[in-house]
């Protein structure tokens, strides 16, 4: 599907735009693989660690409109991963938030339709679902630009999807790489917000992976949503200690106890495939008719029970301490 084609990343320098530029280089053959980021040392480095022909580096914010659309010249596809994501430090200085993960998802729009680009997906998090801290709040802003996009495209063939899952094993600021590196200095415990917490749990190379499918499937205007297990933060760290002692510290700014990505009250619009889940858009698009029952892919699903919620705390799929050192193992390897 990117053979030929030239795709832009957001936010390319991160963790996930490291892992989607590997997994598209080794099964595909683009014609450029843009980096747009605005961190011009780490550029630097993937620059040295990626060099294929293919590969562009951008620097830019997303909240610059006119650098974007300029980014986005002859752009197929775009993966928009950039975002402000630490909860507290979002709670703490809001506005940068919004900037990023609004004015951003606006501009990323913006240029996508000023280049008719072919496809874009946004990635999204579980705390948009339900929101209770800011951070949350403006990814779910940003999911509702997004699908709203589709019917802003007009005669233009842009359509916009987003995908929506949970942690990331391993990722940036993350509690698996913080607890390590606790162990690592010698802690003789490690902090726990609460220990009935629980997360859902996803590494990397799966969520590239769902990303990279839903390009095949989508037809504009869906959240994905993976069905991947739960953890709980105390198996977490039996698992990743075993027998070391912990500390309540009690839940951060902006935290949840458990986290959702299919509210409830979005059951009317949510249909059930044998790997994920779609909401489908509450609005419809004036221009296109969608069955997103069916895909583009030809899998087909089934609307859910009424009042279904699909969340961290009562997911059937649990892993156990033993499962969730091997998943930790093998994720981070």
């Amino acid at each position: 599907m990117f053979d030929d084609k030239s795709i832009l990343i957001t936010g390319g320098s991160g963790s996930f735009g490291k892992m989607y530029i590997r997994a598209i280089l080794a099964r595909f053959k683009p014609r450029r693989l843009i980096v747009y980021s605005r961190d011009e040392l780490k550029q630097f480095e993937m620059q040295h660690e990626f060099t294929d022909p293919c590969m562009r580096f951008f620097l830019g914010d997303v909240r610059d409109r006119e650098r974007l659309i300029q980014a986005t010249r002859g752009v197929d596809f775009i993966i928009h991963a950039a975002a402000m994501k630490q909860v507290p430090a979002a709670e703490y200085n809001p506005t940068e938030c919004i900037r990023t993960n609004i004015s951003g998802a606006e501009n990323v729009i913006a240029a996508a339709l000023a280049n008719d680009v072919d496809r874009v997906i946004a990635l999204s998090t579980d705390k948009a679902a339900n929101p209770i801290n800011l951070y949350g709040a403006t990814k779910l802003v940003s999911d509702k630009l997004f699908v709203a996009a589709n019917n802003m495209a007009g005669s233009h063939k842009t359509r916009f999807a987003v995908v929506r899952y949970g942690n990331v094993v391993g990722s940036r600021g993350s509690v698996l790489p913080f607890f390590q590196k606790l162990m690592a200095e010698g802690a003789e415990s490690l902090p726990i917000t609460d220990p009935r917490m629980t997360r859902f749990w996803i590494s990397l190379d799966q969520g590239v992976k769902f990303v990279l499918t839903n390009f095949q499937r989508m037809q504009g205007g869906e959240i994905f949503i993976p069905k991947i297990p739960s953890v709980r933060i105390m198996d977490l760290a039996e698992a990743l200690a075993p027998g070391m002692a912990t500390d309540v510290v009690g839940i951060r700014p902006g935290e949840k106890l458990h986290e959702i990505m299919c509210p409830a009250d979005d059951s009317h619009l949510t249909y059930d495939f044998a790997d994920h889940y779609v909401i489908a858009p509450t609005i419809r698009f004036h221009n296109v008719e969608s069955d997103f029952a069916h895909n583009a892919m030809g899998e087909t699903g089934e609307r859910v029970e009424p009042g279904f919620e699909y969340n961290s705390g009562s997911n059937p799929h649990f892993l156990t301490v033993e499962e969730t050192r091997a998943f930790n193992s093998q994720a981070v390897a």
